[in-house]
């Protein structure tokens, strides 16, 4: 039984097929309109959502299956019943479980107990679906990822450790941009690090915008994660200094810009930039489906004949 947690899951070439995939999803998904047919996956929502939610719902839909969504009204996960439980009678009835939630930890406790596939759709640690729409967005502008340089500019969160993980895997460039004190867990650095000498890609973290003249990319997030009831005026100072601006890519030569969403224009990055001819977040959005249906096939028809 094979989960999607993190993407250290998988090796490169079955990232490469995912993309692949969901890119051949996006161009003919007539094709795959039975692909989940008689299948009901549950999407469990802890945390608030708007492209999560909505491109699963109707990503499973178009695939021909039927999405349960679960959000907290019944009371936490693992506090009304335990994960354990919850897992269990889960697996009774559905195909497989798509989990939005605080921590890692709950996911870990659902692939241990599921008998259907886990897919991790967020948590503290991870992004790994978003990084997946992020890469098949950059491969869809780049023929080799392997040539890609991609910096990352913020706060080294969720989605700056699966860029960081699954660009090691991939064989792509990837440098954290972030103020001292701000950068990604080192332990997960470390275990990107160390799949990044299978494939040649150099990871690095750095708190100087300059370390990234010459790359491909620029991508950004929020300064401050969902639940972090931190103000963001309270870290403006700190983090402006990496926004992504006009000014940034005429100095960097930087021709694309990423970010996950949701956005604060003005902020993180500029809306003349966001909105601009060098921005790929819409095409990065919509294809957050495509990758995630691309996951859902592979995953929930595992050992199929």
């Amino acid at each position: 039984m094979r989960h999607l947690l993190t993407t250290k899951e998988f090796n490169k070439e079955e990232l490469l097929e995912l993309i692949q995939l969901g890119r051949a999803m996006k161009a003919n998904p007539a094709g795959f309109r039975a692909s989940l047919a008689n299948k009901s996956i549950v999407t469990l929502f802890e945390k608030p959502s708007l492209r999560t939610r909505v491109t699963f719902d109707i990503g499973i839909h178009r695939l021909g299956g039927h999405a349960v969504y679960l959000d907290q009204q019944n009371g936490a996960m693992g506090s009304r019943e335990t994960v354990k439980d919850f897992a269990g009678n889960l697996s009774r009835w559905c195909e497989g479980i798509v989990a939005r939630v605080y921590d890692h930890k709950t996911l870990l406790e659902l692939r241990q107990h599921a008998t259907v596939p886990v897919i991790n759709s967020l948590c503290n640690l991870y992004h790994p679906c978003q990084a997946l729409a992020d890469f098949m967005t950059i491969a869809e502008n780049y023929e080799d990822l392997a040539k890609v340089k991609l910096a990352y500019l913020g706060d080294g969160n969720n989605v700056a450790h699966s860029l960081l993980i699954t660009g090691a895997i991939l064989g792509t460039d990837v440098t954290v941009v972030a103020p001292k004190g701000c950068g990604p867990d080192a332990q997960i650095f470390n275990e990107a690090a160390e799949l990044a000498k299978v494939t040649g890609a150099r990871l690095a973290v750095t708190d100087s915008v300059q370390d990234i003249v010459g790359f491909d990319v620029a991508y950004t997030d929020t300064w401050v994660s969902m639940g972090d009831n931190t103000p963001l005026e309270a870290v403006k100072d700190k983090f402006m200094p990496y926004q992504i601006n006009q000014g940034l890519l005429d100095n960097t030569g930087i021709r694309h810009v990423l970010h996950c969403q949701p956005a604060h224009r003005e902020m993180e990055i500029t809306s003349d930039v966001m909105d601009g001819p060098a921005s790929l977040i819409l095409d990065e959005a919509e294809n957050r489906m495509h990758a995630q249906n691309a996951v859902l096939h592979t995953l929930i028809n595992q050992g199929d004949k």
